[in-house]
């Protein structure tokens, strides 16, 4: 005989091989994609709003998902498994220190906004980066005679990257450069 947990796990196994939902959390903007029943018409309307709870307990879980329309805070939740979701979208990853963000419902404007999460790229090999970019590129210039020569591009390093500027050499001096006054001795002798 079935527990009733076993027969919970089966039924969500199935729904996930059907659906597959991305992985979000509280704090994420998400789009749902919800289906909607009119007469003999379906439809899917779509509700974008920041996750603000999540409940897992297998076919029973569920989240919450807040937005602000025409002024009003507006709250659904949603079962996570229910054939009426058709679609999970995350917009945004959220960075925030809750679970619940309940506190977002006393807000709003700028105090209710969440920052974003950076997720880091980890495991990237840049050996394998490198060999994948060819080791010489070939260019076709003209010269003077229309005739097309055919050198090959080297690689810049950062000292060749920069333009490089001649300046002239001259036996002037600098014109920015102050000297100090000279006073004239007869003027020193008046002073005293």
């Amino acid at each position: 005989m079935k527990n009733i947990e076993e027969i919970n796990n089966s039924k969500v196994k199935e729904i996930i091989v059907q659906k597959k939902h991305p992985e979000f959390f509280p704090g994420d903007i998400i789009k749902i994609g919800v289906k909607i029943t009119e007469g003999k018409r379906d439809r899917i309307q779509y509700f974008e709003g920041v996750c603000i709870a999540k409940k897992n307990r297998d076919i029973n879980s569920s989240f919450t998902v807040r937005k602000i329309s025409f002024g009003e805070g507006v709250e659904r939740t949603f079962a996570l498994y229910s054939p009426a979701v058709n679609t999970i979208k995350v917009i945004r990853s959220g960075q925030v220190k809750r679970a619940k963000l309940y506190y977002l419902r006393d807000r709003t404007g700028k105090s209710a906004r969440i920052s974003e999460k950076i997720k880091k790229k980890i495991g990237i090999d840049l050996e394998t980066k490198i060999q994948e970019v060819p080791e010489q590129n070939v260019t076709a210039t003209e010269n003077e005679n229309n005739k097309a020569e055919v050198k090959p591009a080297a690689k810049a390093t950062k000292e060749e990257a920069k333009p490089k500027v001649e300046t002239p050499k001259t036996d002037a001096k600098p014109q920015n450069k102050i000297e100090p006054k000279k006073e004239d001795p007869k003027k020193r002798e008046e002073k005293k």
